[in-house]
């Protein structure tokens, strides 16, 4: 979906509502390559012009496909979230608006793409670290010839277990005696 800025004036007095689905998963996939597979997203809002600015509300729903980031095994992620925008031509005076408002500029051509901020908004939505249902159920960590996967507290109590001090360096220990009674 794409507006031009002359076209949503005559947006003033009535917003345009829209309810569509995106095929955004090229698009994505190209420029987030660890995607799997997307599933067509859903955006439900309004479009409204104002004084020259566009502020948008939309919810956007989208499902992709994911590696997990403990077993790389394809994970769905559904990602439900809203989506407020406003839109200004450039040299808009930005002091009017909140600190918390998303303020973006429209480049020179004044064309608002709807479907490039849908995408840049799905990006940055997806969660950090994703997890098959067997992972969140606590299925054991992968592991492999010589290698396995541990967790954050295993790793504390090995490092704690293995707390020895290098023999050259025993010698040294000596040297602040002082130092010792303060650790």
């Amino acid at each position: 979906m794409k507006w031009s800025l002359s076209q949503l004036k005559s947006y003033r007095d009535e917003p345009l509502q829209f309810d569509e689905a995106l095929d955004l998963k090229h698009s994505l996939m190209t420029r987030y390559p660890e995607i799997i597979d997307v599933q067509a997203t859903q955006v439900k809002g309004i479009l409204s012009y104002d004084q020259g600015n566009v502020l948008i509300s939309a919810k956007v729903k989208a499902s992709l496909t994911l590696p997990s980031t403990r077993s790389l095994t394809p994970v769905v992620v559904p990602l439900a979230f809203q989506m407020d925008e406003y839109y200004v031509p450039q040299g808009t005076d930005l002091k009017r608006f909140d600190k918390e408002d998303t303020v973006i500029m429209l480049p020179e051509d004044d064309i608002l793409n709807f479907d490039v901020a849908v995408e840049d908004n799905i990006l940055i939505h997806i969660p950090m670290q994703i997890l098959s249902e067997a992972e969140q159920n606590g299925e054991a960590m992968p592991a492999g010839k010589g290698w396995k996967v541990i967790s954050e507290d295993d790793l504390a109590k090995q490092a704690e277990e293995h707390k020895t001090v290098d023999p050259r360096l025993a010698k040294l220990k000596n040297l602040f005696p002082d130092q010792e009674a303060k650790d």
